[in-house]
């Protein structure tokens, strides 16, 4: 007995009737009725009491109609799966974000889009360093990740560089020169920062400790290292506490600390912080690459305006 047998047999429930029944199965009744035949015999049970008129259930028949047409709804539900798979429509993906991504006006409107549009894939969020998420989607532990800093070595993997941020200056408020009377749209020239303490964080935002340092050099100094700190996102706790001041990703200016101050810098060589997308080259998923494909077209008309 196979699947096209039980939809022979519900439509012949259904009907009442052999000749209808097989007029909407498009076979010939004589073939119906040695099909129902073989089933009932299959089963060793009566499934339909024939009449002058038609056919009825017996108690066997209702039981097994149930039966079949709970079968039949599974495997139906089981092909849309299929191929809701198949679309990358249905799903789990692990997504990575470096520390600050996900300050990044890019990135959460994206993962809410994302979710909105395949609400049958369930996403998952692992924030970490850059390179120790590069290492999670080497592993297969994650499947993306949105990073700030390349990989030395980027064989196995697709980095698509997405968007460039500017990069602005986080001073203590009250500092001679944060924004004050004159000064709130004022640029800040990179070079008057010669004298300060930095705050730098090297082991897990590369991009931004390489920004600073380049960007310092072509305006003629080396800055000062006060702290090394692990995470960028630490980075305003310290310059609120007065202990230096440091460069940032301009849309941390959205958290708003009290005691910290920002002002856009201007010099030889302009700071900017990249946003990456890591993935594996060649994965198989259909998920991931509809996640990709979404990632890229949404950056290619993005504004943070």
């Amino acid at each position: 007995m196979d699947l096209r047998h039980l939809r022979y047999f519900i439509a012949v429930a259904e009907e009442g009737h052999l000749t209808r029944a097989a007029e909407r199965l498009g076979i010939e009744q004589p073939s119906l009725s040695r099909l129902i035949k073989s089933i009932e015999q299959d089963l060793d049970v009566q499934l339909f009491r024939r009449k002058p008129r038609g056919v009825e259930l017996t108690d066997a028949g209702r039981a097994f109609l149930d039966k079949a047409r709970a079968i039949l709804a599974s495997v139906d539900q089981a092909a849309v799966m299929v191929k809701r798979a198949a679309r990358g429509e249905q799903g789990r993906i692990s997504v990575g974000l470096a520390h600050t991504a996900s300050f990044h006006p890019f990135v959460p409107p994206l993962i809410r889009a994302y979710r909105e549009s395949f609400p049958l894939v369930s996403l998952t969020l692992e924030e970490s360093g850059s390179d120790v998420l590069i290492q999670y989607v080497r592993d297969e532990r994650i499947d993306v990740a949105f990073i700030r800093s390349p990989p030395a070595d980027s064989s196995g993997l697709l980095i698509s560089r997405l968007l460039e941020e500017e990069v602005v200056a986080a001073l203590p408020s009250g500092h001679p020169l944060a924004p004050g009377k004159g000064k709130r749209d004022a640029l800040l020239p990179v070079k008057e920062l010669a004298n300060e303490p930095f705050i730098l964080g090297r082991h897990l935002t590369l991009a931004l400790h390489a920004a600073t340092i380049a960007a310092c050099h072509a305006a003629g100094f080396a800055p000062k290292v006060a702290q090394e700190i692990p995470r960028t996102t630490s980075t305003l706790a310290y310059v609120a506490a007065g202990l230096g001041v440091a460069f940032v990703p301009a849309s941390m200016q959205r958290i708003e600390m009290r005691g910290v101050s920002f002002r856009r810098v201007t010099g030889p060589l302009q700071p900017i912080l990249p946003l990456l997308l890591v993935s594996r080259r060649g994965d198989p998923s259909a998920v991931v690459r509809q996640f990709v494909n979404l990632v890229k077209r949404s950056a290619k008309g993005f504004s943070s305006e």
